[in-house]
């Protein structure tokens, strides 16, 4: 009995441990609370937009925008005089801009720019990123994630990203945007996290460029971001004349 016992105990020892199976990374949520973290679900907000041009020369705009849901979201020209009161609303894919002088509102892309910089309207008019893109893959890279981001349609403005996410924060610091094919179109960078209040803590600063416009480069600077309910009517065409009115 005594020698069983001994061959046993060794058999065990020369046994292979199984190794521990590191825990898979759920991507959808970190995006999930990527979204939450830059901003509410239901927002006021204002921002500048700096267009730099090689030679230094900039163009400024200011913007006041409001959001709902995950896909509905309206930006209003403060600034300059030249563009005051024009406005642009987004619902999911469709877009369009409103010009006073005209009176009616028209359509526009996702890949055109109302400010004519590095920016496109998707950026500036830009919806949750869980509304538009799904986790292809997700993985750990120091104190970062790396999430690889494919489009759900093809009426988005980039087929693919490459957002790296820090860990602690739950916030993007790098975003590459590429075309369906393969060719980098811009890159996004995220700065100075500041605290807005109300539990809105993120980045106040985006820089982008592109290697398609050489030596151009264009700065979003947010100033202000506050938690608010709307009514869906501000959504829609009809208002756009009127949401200088949200403001008072």
């Amino acid at each position: 009995m005594k020698k069983l016992l001994t061959t046993l105990l060794c058999l065990l020892a020369l046994a292979p441990v199984p190794a521990l199976s590191a825990p898979v990374l759920d991507g959808a949520a970190i995006l999930q609370k990527v979204d939450r973290n830059l901003e509410p679900e239901s927002y006021e907000m204002l921002r500048k937009l700096i267009n730099i041009e090689p030679d230094g020369k900039k163009k400024e705009f200011v913007l006041y925008s409001v959001k709902k849901g995950r896909d509905k979201i309206v930006a209003l020209f403060l600034a300059p005089q030249s563009d005051k009161g024009r406005a642009t609303l987004r619902l999911g894919d469709n877009m369009w801009l409103y010009i006073p002088e005209v009176g009616k509102p028209m359509r526009i892309t996702s890949l055109q720019s109302v400010t004519g910089g590095v920016f496109n309207n998707a950026d500036i008019l830009r919806i949750d990123y869980t509304a538009e893109y799904k986790v292809e893959a997700a993985a750990e890279e120091k104190d970062q994630y790396l999430l690889t981001l494919k489009a759900k349609t093809n009426e988005v403005a980039y087929d693919k990203l490459k957002m790296w996410v820090d860990r602690k924060a739950l916030l993007p610091v790098t975003i590459e945007c590429y075309a369906a094919s393969g060719m980098l179109i811009k890159t996004l960078r995220f700065a100075d996290i500041k605290d807005f209040g109300g539990g809105i803590k993120r980045p106040a600063t985006i820089e982008t460029d592109s290697p398609l416009y050489k030596d151009y480069k264009s700065v979003m600077l947010y100033a202000n971001i506050k938690k608010r309910s709307f009514p869906d009517e501000v959504f829609s065409l009809n208002y756009l004349p009127r949401v200088e009115d949200l403001r008072k």
